[in-house]
């Protein structure tokens, strides 16, 4: 099964990350704020990393990885 590892950018202008199967369904959920505690508070929040992984044990690793990075290296990755 595919999954996506993403990164949102809060109304705040602080960085969420996150992995997903649907990532169109995930962002919703964040702006509804049923999705995670960190973003219900941080809302609306906008889509802008996504990267898909060929599974969920490696969607896992590369949300792991991503969330070590510090917030410079993180947007070099979608600026």
């Amino acid at each position: 099964m595919t999954c996506f590892c993403y990164i949102l950018e809060c109304s705040d202008g602080t960085y969420y990350t996150g992995w997903t199967t649907n990532p169109e369904r995930r962002v919703a959920q964040h702006n509804r704020g049923t999705g995670a505690r960190y973003t219900r508070t941080r809302r609306p929040v906008k889509l802008v990393y996504l990267e898909e992984q060929p599974d969920k044990i490696a969607a896992l690793k590369r949300e792991r990885a991503i969330k070590a990075l510090p917030r410079k290296k993180k947007m070099e990755l979608f600026v």
